[in-house]
Protein backbone atom coordinates (compact mmCIF):
# COMPACT_ATOMS: atom_id res chain seq x y z
CA UNK A 1 0.00 0.00 0.00
CA UNK A 2 1.41 3.38 -1.01
CA UNK A 3 2.00 6.17 1.49
CA UNK A 4 -0.70 8.30 -0.18
CA UNK A 5 -3.27 5.52 0.28
CA UNK A 6 -2.30 5.11 3.92
CA UNK A 7 -2.67 8.83 4.63
CA UNK A 8 -6.08 8.84 2.96
CA UNK A 9 -7.17 5.74 4.87
CA UNK A 10 -6.18 7.18 8.25
CA UNK A 11 -7.94 10.51 7.66
CA UNK A 12 -11.07 8.94 6.17
CA UNK A 13 -11.24 6.57 9.16
CA UNK A 14 -11.48 9.64 11.39
CA UNK A 15 -14.41 10.88 9.29
CA UNK A 16 -16.08 7.49 9.61
CA UNK A 17 -15.83 7.82 13.37
CA UNK A 18 -17.49 11.23 13.06
CA UNK A 19 -20.29 9.68 11.01
CA UNK A 20 -20.79 7.31 13.93
CA UNK A 21 -22.89 10.11 15.40
CA UNK A 22 -25.79 8.36 13.66
CA UNK A 23 -25.63 5.75 16.41
CA UNK A 24 -25.94 8.52 18.98
CA UNK A 25 -29.06 9.75 17.18
CA UNK A 26 -30.75 6.40 17.77
CA UNK A 27 -30.22 6.74 21.52
CA UNK A 28 -31.37 10.36 21.38
CA UNK A 29 -34.55 9.36 19.51
CA UNK A 30 -35.34 6.59 21.99
CA UNK A 31 -35.02 9.01 24.89
CA UNK A 32 -37.16 11.59 23.10
CA UNK A 33 -39.93 9.04 22.40
CA UNK A 34 -39.81 7.83 26.00
CA UNK A 35 -40.15 11.37 27.34
CA UNK A 36 -43.13 12.07 25.05
CA UNK A 37 -44.92 8.81 25.93
CA UNK A 38 -44.39 9.39 29.66
CA UNK A 39 -45.77 12.93 29.32
CA UNK A 40 -48.76 11.60 27.34
CA UNK A 41 -49.36 9.01 30.04
CA UNK A 42 -49.44 11.70 32.74
CA UNK A 43 -51.89 13.74 30.68
CA UNK A 44 -54.13 10.69 30.13
CA UNK A 45 -54.15 9.97 33.86
CA UNK A 46 -55.00 13.59 34.65
CA UNK A 47 -57.95 13.62 32.22
CA UNK A 48 -59.16 10.25 33.56
CA UNK A 49 -59.16 11.60 37.15
CA UNK A 50 -61.07 14.73 36.08
CA UNK A 51 -63.84 12.97 34.14
CA UNK A 52 -65.82 11.55 37.11
CA UNK A 53 -65.90 15.00 38.67
CA UNK A 54 -67.64 16.63 35.69
CA UNK A 55 -71.37 16.72 35.05
CA UNK A 56 -72.45 14.62 32.11
CA UNK A 57 -73.48 17.69 30.15
CA UNK A 58 -69.96 19.15 30.30
CA UNK A 59 -68.07 15.94 29.52
CA UNK A 60 -68.16 16.23 25.70
CA UNK A 61 -67.00 19.84 25.75
CA UNK A 62 -64.21 18.88 28.17
CA UNK A 63 -63.06 16.09 25.86
CA UNK A 64 -62.99 18.39 22.82
CA UNK A 65 -61.16 21.18 24.66
CA UNK A 66 -58.62 18.74 26.16
CA UNK A 67 -57.98 17.02 22.81
CA UNK A 68 -57.56 20.40 21.10
CA UNK A 69 -55.17 21.65 23.80
CA UNK A 70 -53.07 18.48 23.64
CA UNK A 71 -53.21 18.14 19.84
CA UNK A 72 -54.48 14.62 20.25
CA UNK A 73 -57.52 12.35 20.17
CA UNK A 74 -59.46 11.16 23.23
CA UNK A 75 -61.63 8.06 23.20
CA UNK A 76 -63.77 6.72 26.02
CA UNK A 77 -64.84 3.10 26.43
CA UNK A 78 -67.58 1.77 28.68
CA UNK A 79 -67.43 -1.18 31.09
CA UNK A 80 -68.33 -3.56 28.26
CA UNK A 81 -65.43 -2.29 26.11
CA UNK A 82 -67.52 -0.45 23.55
CA UNK A 83 -66.59 3.07 22.54
CA UNK A 84 -68.81 5.66 24.19
CA UNK A 85 -67.18 8.93 23.10
CA UNK A 86 -64.62 10.17 20.56
CA UNK A 87 -63.23 13.70 20.31
CA UNK A 88 -62.86 13.29 16.56
CA UNK A 89 -66.61 12.54 16.35
CA UNK A 90 -67.48 15.52 18.54
CA UNK A 91 -65.26 18.00 16.65
CA UNK A 92 -63.14 18.10 13.47
CA UNK A 93 -59.94 15.97 13.77
CA UNK A 94 -56.82 17.94 14.71
CA UNK A 95 -54.44 15.46 13.02
CA UNK A 96 -54.59 12.85 10.30
CA UNK A 97 -52.64 9.60 9.95
CA UNK A 98 -51.75 9.65 6.26
CA UNK A 99 -51.95 6.41 4.28
CA UNK A 100 -49.01 5.25 2.15
CA UNK A 101 -50.80 5.84 -1.17
CA UNK A 102 -51.45 9.50 -0.32
CA UNK A 103 -47.89 10.40 0.77
CA UNK A 104 -45.98 12.74 -1.60
CA UNK A 105 -42.81 11.38 -3.22
CA UNK A 106 -40.48 13.60 -1.15
CA UNK A 107 -41.90 12.35 2.14
CA UNK A 108 -41.97 8.77 0.90
CA UNK A 109 -38.31 9.07 -0.02
CA UNK A 110 -37.55 10.50 3.43
CA UNK A 111 -39.36 7.52 4.98
CA UNK A 112 -37.21 5.09 3.00
CA UNK A 113 -34.08 6.96 4.11
CA UNK A 114 -35.30 6.63 7.71
CA UNK A 115 -35.71 2.90 7.27
CA UNK A 116 -32.29 2.51 5.66
CA UNK A 117 -30.65 4.49 8.46
CA UNK A 118 -32.47 2.48 11.11
CA UNK A 119 -31.30 -0.73 9.46
CA UNK A 120 -27.74 0.61 9.29
CA UNK A 121 -27.55 1.42 12.98
CA UNK A 122 -29.58 -1.66 13.97
CA UNK A 123 -32.63 0.11 15.33
CA UNK A 124 -35.72 -2.06 15.86
CA UNK A 125 -38.64 -0.62 13.90
CA UNK A 126 -41.66 0.37 16.04
CA UNK A 127 -44.98 -1.41 15.36
CA UNK A 128 -47.17 0.03 12.61
CA UNK A 129 -50.16 2.13 13.60
CA UNK A 130 -53.66 1.39 12.34
CA UNK A 131 -57.08 2.00 13.92
CA UNK A 132 -58.49 -1.42 14.90
CA UNK A 133 -61.77 -2.63 13.53
CA UNK A 134 -63.98 -2.87 15.44
CA UNK A 135 -62.81 -0.03 17.66
CA UNK A 136 -63.28 -1.57 21.10
CA UNK A 137 -61.19 -1.42 24.29
CA UNK A 138 -59.85 -4.95 23.96
CA UNK A 139 -58.29 -4.03 20.58
CA UNK A 140 -55.82 -1.67 22.31
CA UNK A 141 -52.98 -3.36 24.27
CA UNK A 142 -52.50 -0.24 26.40
CA UNK A 143 -56.08 -0.68 27.77
CA UNK A 144 -55.70 -4.31 28.79
CA UNK A 145 -55.84 -5.13 32.46
CA UNK A 146 -53.03 -6.60 34.53
CA UNK A 147 -50.05 -6.40 32.18
CA UNK A 148 -48.81 -3.01 33.38
CA UNK A 149 -48.66 -1.64 29.83
CA UNK A 150 -50.17 1.87 29.64
CA UNK A 151 -48.46 3.61 26.66
CA UNK A 152 -47.12 2.56 23.25
CA UNK A 153 -45.21 4.33 20.47
CA UNK A 154 -46.17 3.28 16.95
CA UNK A 155 -45.23 4.38 13.46
CA UNK A 156 -47.72 5.63 10.93
CA UNK A 157 -47.56 4.87 7.20
CA UNK A 158 -45.90 8.25 6.59
CA UNK A 159 -43.14 7.47 9.11
CA UNK A 160 -44.44 9.79 11.84
CA UNK A 161 -44.71 8.50 15.40
CA UNK A 162 -48.21 7.95 16.84
CA UNK A 163 -48.15 7.83 20.65
CA UNK A 164 -50.98 6.40 22.71
CA UNK A 165 -51.62 6.16 26.45
CA UNK A 166 -54.41 4.43 28.33
CA UNK A 167 -55.96 5.16 31.71
CA UNK A 168 -58.87 3.78 33.75
CA UNK A 169 -61.53 5.83 35.48
CA UNK A 170 -64.69 5.07 37.37
CA UNK A 171 -67.13 3.77 34.80
CA UNK A 172 -64.74 3.03 31.91
CA UNK A 173 -61.38 3.51 30.20
CA UNK A 174 -59.71 6.39 28.37
CA UNK A 175 -57.36 6.26 25.37
CA UNK A 176 -55.30 9.33 24.46
CA UNK A 177 -53.46 9.28 21.10
CA UNK A 178 -51.19 11.91 19.59
CA UNK A 179 -49.34 12.18 16.27
CA UNK A 180 -45.74 13.24 17.16
CA UNK A 181 -44.52 14.13 13.66
CA UNK A 182 -41.92 16.51 15.10
CA UNK A 183 -39.84 13.60 16.49
CA UNK A 184 -38.99 12.36 13.00
CA UNK A 185 -38.41 15.96 11.91
CA UNK A 186 -35.93 16.57 14.73
CA UNK A 187 -34.07 13.35 13.98
CA UNK A 188 -33.99 14.09 10.25
CA UNK A 189 -32.61 17.58 10.86
CA UNK A 190 -29.90 16.25 13.15
CA UNK A 191 -29.10 13.46 10.70
CA UNK A 192 -28.86 15.97 7.85
CA UNK A 193 -26.58 18.16 9.95
CA UNK A 194 -24.29 15.21 10.71
CA UNK A 195 -24.35 14.12 7.05
CA UNK A 196 -23.50 17.61 5.75
CA UNK A 197 -20.80 18.07 8.36
CA UNK A 198 -19.38 14.59 7.64
CA UNK A 199 -19.29 15.27 3.89
CA UNK A 200 -17.62 18.63 4.51
CA UNK A 201 -15.07 17.06 6.85
CA UNK A 202 -14.54 14.25 4.34
CA UNK A 203 -13.79 16.73 1.55
CA UNK A 204 -11.44 18.69 3.81
CA UNK A 205 -9.75 15.46 4.98
CA UNK A 206 -9.27 14.25 1.41
CA UNK A 207 -7.86 17.63 0.38
CA UNK A 208 -5.55 17.75 3.38
CA UNK A 209 -4.53 14.13 2.78
CA UNK A 210 -3.66 14.84 -0.83
CA UNK A 211 -1.82 18.01 0.19
CA UNK A 212 0.05 16.11 2.90
CA UNK A 213 0.79 13.28 0.49
CA UNK A 214 2.08 15.77 -2.09
CA UNK A 215 4.35 17.48 0.41
CA UNK A 216 5.66 14.15 1.73
CA UNK A 217 5.37 11.60 -1.05
CA UNK A 218 6.47 13.82 -3.94
CA UNK A 219 9.92 14.70 -2.48
CA UNK A 220 10.36 11.12 -1.28
CA UNK A 221 9.68 9.80 -4.79
CA UNK A 222 12.10 12.35 -6.21
CA UNK A 223 14.78 11.26 -3.75
CA UNK A 224 14.05 7.59 -4.48
CA UNK A 225 14.34 8.10 -8.26
CA UNK A 226 17.66 9.93 -7.88
CA UNK A 227 18.92 7.27 -5.47
CA UNK A 228 18.11 4.60 -8.07
CA UNK A 229 20.03 6.58 -10.69
CA UNK A 230 23.01 6.76 -8.34
CA UNK A 231 22.77 3.00 -7.75
CA UNK A 232 22.72 2.40 -11.51
CA UNK A 233 25.98 4.29 -11.90
CA UNK A 234 24.79 7.75 -12.92
CA UNK A 235 26.13 9.49 -9.83
CA UNK A 236 27.90 12.22 -11.81
CA UNK A 237 24.77 13.21 -13.73
CA UNK A 238 22.44 13.15 -10.69
CA UNK A 239 21.87 16.28 -8.64
CA UNK A 240 20.06 15.41 -5.40
CA UNK A 241 17.75 18.30 -4.38
CA UNK A 242 18.67 19.60 -0.91
CA UNK A 243 15.26 21.25 -0.28
CA UNK A 244 16.74 24.13 1.75
CA UNK A 245 13.30 25.66 2.38
CA UNK A 246 12.14 22.61 4.33
CA UNK A 247 13.16 22.46 7.97
CA UNK A 248 11.41 19.20 8.72
CA UNK A 249 12.50 15.56 8.56
CA UNK A 250 12.00 15.46 4.77
CA UNK A 251 14.45 18.35 4.39
CA UNK A 252 16.91 16.62 6.72
CA UNK A 253 16.59 13.44 4.66
CA UNK A 254 17.09 15.32 1.38
CA UNK A 255 20.23 17.01 2.64
CA UNK A 256 21.53 13.74 4.09
CA UNK A 257 20.97 11.93 0.78
CA UNK A 258 22.58 14.83 -1.10
CA UNK A 259 25.61 14.74 1.19
CA UNK A 260 25.78 10.97 0.84
CA UNK A 261 25.64 11.28 -2.96
CA UNK A 262 28.38 13.91 -2.92
CA UNK A 263 30.49 11.75 -0.62
CA UNK A 264 29.95 8.78 -2.93
CA UNK A 265 30.91 10.90 -5.93
CA UNK A 266 34.05 12.07 -4.11
CA UNK A 267 34.86 8.50 -3.14
CA UNK A 268 34.46 7.38 -6.77
CA UNK A 269 36.70 10.22 -7.93
CA UNK A 270 39.24 9.38 -5.23
CA UNK A 271 39.18 5.71 -6.22
CA UNK A 272 39.71 6.57 -9.88
CA UNK A 273 42.52 8.98 -8.99
CA UNK A 274 44.07 6.39 -6.70
CA UNK A 275 43.91 3.76 -9.43
CA UNK A 276 45.59 6.17 -11.85
CA UNK A 277 48.28 7.02 -9.29
CA UNK A 278 48.86 3.34 -8.57
CA UNK A 279 49.26 2.61 -12.27
CA UNK A 280 51.73 5.49 -12.60
CA UNK A 281 53.75 4.53 -9.51
CA UNK A 282 53.91 0.85 -10.44
CA UNK A 283 54.82 1.62 -14.04
CA UNK A 284 58.11 3.35 -13.15
CA UNK A 285 59.75 0.47 -11.22
CA UNK A 286 58.35 -2.02 -13.73
CA UNK A 287 59.94 -0.08 -16.59
CA UNK A 288 63.24 0.10 -14.72
CA UNK A 289 63.05 -3.61 -13.85
CA UNK A 290 62.26 -4.53 -17.45
CA UNK A 291 65.15 -2.43 -18.75
CA UNK A 292 67.57 -4.00 -16.27
CA UNK A 293 66.46 -7.54 -17.11
CA UNK A 294 66.68 -6.95 -20.86
CA UNK A 295 70.15 -5.45 -20.46
CA UNK A 296 71.35 -8.42 -18.41
CA UNK A 297 70.93 -10.66 -21.46
CA UNK A 298 73.19 -8.47 -23.59
CA UNK A 299 75.89 -7.38 -21.10
CA UNK A 300 78.87 -9.65 -20.56
CA UNK A 301 80.84 -7.39 -18.21
CA UNK A 302 80.48 -8.95 -14.75
CA UNK A 303 80.74 -5.64 -12.93
CA UNK A 304 78.06 -4.06 -15.08
CA UNK A 305 75.91 -7.18 -14.76
CA UNK A 306 76.21 -6.89 -10.96
CA UNK A 307 75.05 -3.25 -11.09
CA UNK A 308 72.10 -4.19 -13.29
CA UNK A 309 71.23 -7.01 -10.90
CA UNK A 310 71.34 -4.57 -7.96
CA UNK A 311 68.99 -2.23 -9.86
CA UNK A 312 66.58 -5.10 -10.56
CA UNK A 313 66.67 -6.19 -6.91
CA UNK A 314 66.03 -2.62 -5.76
CA UNK A 315 63.08 -2.32 -8.13
CA UNK A 316 61.63 -5.60 -6.84
CA UNK A 317 61.92 -4.37 -3.24
CA UNK A 318 60.37 -1.06 -4.23
CA UNK A 319 57.47 -2.87 -5.92
CA UNK A 320 57.00 -5.08 -2.88
CA UNK A 321 56.95 -2.04 -0.55
CA UNK A 322 54.67 -0.14 -2.89
CA UNK A 323 52.17 -2.99 -3.22
CA UNK A 324 52.14 -3.55 0.54
CA UNK A 325 51.46 0.14 1.22
CA UNK A 326 48.81 0.29 -1.53
CA UNK A 327 47.09 -2.75 -0.06
CA UNK A 328 47.04 -1.21 3.40
CA UNK A 329 45.87 2.19 2.10
CA UNK A 330 42.96 0.57 0.25
CA UNK A 331 41.87 -1.52 3.25
CA UNK A 332 42.33 0.85 6.16
CA UNK A 333 38.94 2.60 5.74
CA UNK A 334 36.85 -0.58 5.72
CA UNK A 335 38.88 -2.19 8.49
CA UNK A 336 38.48 0.83 10.76
CA UNK A 337 34.70 0.81 10.23
CA UNK A 338 34.59 -2.76 11.63
CA UNK A 339 37.22 -2.31 14.34
CA UNK A 340 36.32 -2.60 18.01
CA UNK A 341 37.96 0.29 19.82
CA UNK A 342 39.60 -0.27 23.18
CA UNK A 343 41.33 1.95 25.69
CA UNK A 344 44.85 2.75 24.48
CA UNK A 345 47.58 4.65 26.38
CA UNK A 346 49.31 6.74 23.69
CA UNK A 347 52.30 7.61 25.87
CA UNK A 348 52.98 3.96 26.75
CA UNK A 349 52.59 2.99 23.09
CA UNK A 350 55.14 5.58 21.90
CA UNK A 351 57.59 4.61 24.66
CA UNK A 352 57.34 0.93 23.69
CA UNK A 353 57.68 1.79 19.99
CA UNK A 354 60.87 3.81 20.59
CA UNK A 355 62.35 1.07 22.80
CA UNK A 356 61.75 -1.54 20.11
CA UNK A 357 63.26 0.77 17.52
CA UNK A 358 66.42 1.28 19.57
CA UNK A 359 66.82 -2.49 19.96
CA UNK A 360 66.60 -2.99 16.19
CA UNK A 361 69.02 -0.14 15.45
CA UNK A 362 71.90 -1.49 17.58
CA UNK A 363 73.46 1.93 17.79
CA UNK A 364 73.32 2.55 14.04
CA UNK A 365 70.87 5.49 14.09
CA UNK A 366 72.40 8.90 13.48
CA UNK A 367 69.27 10.76 14.66
CA UNK A 368 68.49 11.11 18.35
CA UNK A 369 64.94 10.34 19.45
CA UNK A 370 63.80 12.27 22.55
CA UNK A 371 60.61 11.46 24.38
CA UNK A 372 59.71 12.23 28.00
CA UNK A 373 56.58 10.31 29.04
CA UNK A 374 53.98 12.53 30.74
CA UNK A 375 53.19 12.03 34.39
CA UNK A 376 49.94 10.27 35.13
CA UNK A 377 47.30 8.59 33.05
CA UNK A 378 46.51 11.54 30.76
CA UNK A 379 47.03 10.15 27.26
CA UNK A 380 44.39 7.44 27.01
CA UNK A 381 42.14 7.29 23.94
CA UNK A 382 39.62 4.83 22.52
CA UNK A 383 41.06 3.21 19.42
CA UNK A 384 42.77 0.30 17.71
CA UNK A 385 46.34 0.05 19.01
CA UNK A 386 47.84 -1.56 15.90
CA UNK A 387 46.56 1.22 13.63
CA UNK A 388 47.60 4.02 15.98
CA UNK A 389 51.05 2.46 16.30
CA UNK A 390 51.34 2.54 12.50
CA UNK A 391 50.56 6.28 12.56
CA UNK A 392 53.35 7.12 15.00
CA UNK A 393 55.76 4.77 13.27
CA UNK A 394 55.12 6.52 9.94
CA UNK A 395 55.58 9.96 11.51
CA UNK A 396 58.80 8.96 13.24
CA UNK A 397 60.16 7.39 10.03
CA UNK A 398 59.22 10.52 8.14
CA UNK A 399 60.88 12.77 10.74
CA UNK A 400 64.07 10.69 10.76
CA UNK A 401 64.30 10.70 6.96
CA UNK A 402 64.22 14.52 6.87
CA UNK A 403 66.51 15.07 9.88
CA UNK A 404 70.23 15.78 9.33
CA UNK A 405 72.89 13.51 10.80
CA UNK A 406 73.12 14.15 14.52
CA UNK A 407 69.72 15.83 14.51
CA UNK A 408 66.98 15.31 17.04
CA UNK A 409 63.40 14.11 16.70
CA UNK A 410 61.30 15.20 19.67
CA UNK A 411 57.95 13.70 20.62
CA UNK A 412 55.67 15.56 23.01
CA UNK A 413 52.46 14.23 24.57
CA UNK A 414 50.07 16.49 26.48
CA UNK A 415 46.36 16.93 27.03
CA UNK A 416 43.64 19.52 26.70
CA UNK A 417 40.20 19.53 28.29
CA UNK A 418 38.90 16.87 25.91
CA UNK A 419 41.82 15.77 23.70
CA UNK A 420 45.19 14.08 23.74
CA UNK A 421 47.74 16.20 21.86
CA UNK A 422 50.81 14.57 20.27
CA UNK A 423 53.53 16.54 18.43
CA UNK A 424 56.34 14.95 16.40
CA UNK A 425 59.07 17.52 15.59
CA UNK A 426 62.28 17.21 13.60
CA UNK A 427 65.17 19.52 12.67
CA UNK A 428 64.85 19.12 8.91
CA UNK A 429 63.91 21.76 6.34
CA UNK A 430 60.30 21.85 7.52
CA UNK A 431 57.13 21.88 5.46
CA UNK A 432 56.34 25.07 3.48
CA UNK A 433 52.89 26.51 4.31
CA UNK A 434 51.63 25.89 0.76
CA UNK A 435 52.58 22.20 1.02
CA UNK A 436 51.07 21.40 4.42
CA UNK A 437 47.97 19.79 2.96
CA UNK A 438 49.66 18.30 -0.08
CA UNK A 439 52.00 16.16 2.06
CA UNK A 440 48.97 14.10 3.11
CA UNK A 441 48.04 13.27 -0.47
CA UNK A 442 48.75 9.78 -1.73
CA UNK A 443 52.05 9.28 -3.55
CA UNK A 444 53.29 12.70 -2.53
CA UNK A 445 56.86 12.72 -3.86
CA UNK A 446 58.60 15.47 -1.88
CA UNK A 447 61.51 13.59 -0.28
CA UNK A 448 64.94 14.66 1.08
CA UNK A 449 67.68 14.97 -1.56
CA UNK A 450 69.92 12.51 0.30
CA UNK A 451 67.32 9.72 0.19
CA UNK A 452 67.66 7.11 -2.53
CA UNK A 453 64.81 6.97 -5.06
CA UNK A 454 61.99 4.57 -4.24
CA UNK A 455 62.82 4.10 -0.57
CA UNK A 456 59.34 5.35 0.39
CA UNK A 457 56.03 4.84 -1.38
CA UNK A 458 54.59 8.27 -0.61
CA UNK A 459 51.62 6.71 1.21
CA UNK A 460 52.79 6.95 4.83
CA UNK A 461 51.22 10.30 5.70
CA UNK A 462 48.09 9.54 3.68
CA UNK A 463 47.61 6.31 5.64
CA UNK A 464 48.25 8.18 8.91
CA UNK A 465 45.55 10.76 8.15
CA UNK A 466 43.05 8.05 7.18
CA UNK A 467 43.66 6.25 10.48
CA UNK A 468 43.40 9.43 12.56
CA UNK A 469 40.20 10.45 10.76
CA UNK A 470 38.78 7.02 11.55
CA UNK A 471 39.44 7.73 15.24
CA UNK A 472 37.55 11.07 15.04
CA UNK A 473 40.81 12.95 15.41
CA UNK A 474 42.89 15.32 13.29
CA UNK A 475 46.45 15.51 12.00
CA UNK A 476 48.14 18.49 10.39
CA UNK A 477 51.53 20.00 9.69
CA UNK A 478 52.23 23.17 11.73
CA UNK A 479 55.13 25.34 12.80
CA UNK A 480 57.31 24.11 15.63
CA UNK A 481 56.16 25.46 18.99
CA UNK A 482 59.74 26.59 19.85
CA UNK A 483 60.09 28.59 16.59
CA UNK A 484 63.10 26.51 15.53
CA UNK A 485 63.56 25.27 11.99
CA UNK A 486 61.99 21.94 11.19
CA UNK A 487 58.67 20.23 10.68
CA UNK A 488 56.01 19.59 13.29
CA UNK A 489 53.13 17.18 12.86
CA UNK A 490 50.33 17.67 15.38
CA UNK A 491 47.80 14.95 16.21
CA UNK A 492 44.64 15.49 18.24
CA UNK A 493 42.57 12.53 19.48
CA UNK A 494 39.51 12.52 21.78
CA UNK A 495 40.42 11.54 25.33
CA UNK A 496 38.85 8.36 26.64
CA UNK A 497 36.03 8.91 29.10
CA UNK A 498 35.58 12.61 28.24
CA UNK A 499 32.30 13.77 26.73
CA UNK A 500 31.74 17.25 25.43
Amino acid sequence: MSLTTRILAVNIFAVVLLAGGLFFLDSYRSQLVQIRTEALQREANAIARALPLLPSAQRDAFLVDSALALGGRIRLYGPDGSKTADSFALAPPNYDVEQIDSIPFRRAFAREVDRATDALVGTAAPPDYADPQPDIASSWPELKEGDGLHSIARQGPDGAYVLSAGAAFRGGKLLLTSRAADIRGIIREERLTIAIFSVLVLLISVWLSLFLARTIVKPLRLLARNAVKVRLGFAREVSIPRLPSRRDEIGMLARAVSDMSNALRERIDATEAFAADVAHEVKNPLASLRSALESLQMVEDEELRAKLFDIASSDVRRLDRLISDISEASRVDSQLSRAKFERVDIAAMIEQLLASRRERANGGDTVYLRFVPPVGDIACVMGEDVRLERVFENLIDNAISFSPDGGEVEILVSKTASEVLVRVMDEGPGVPPDQREAVFERFHSRRPASESFGKHSGLGLAIARTIIDGHQGSIRAVDRIDDREGACFEIRLPRAGVTE
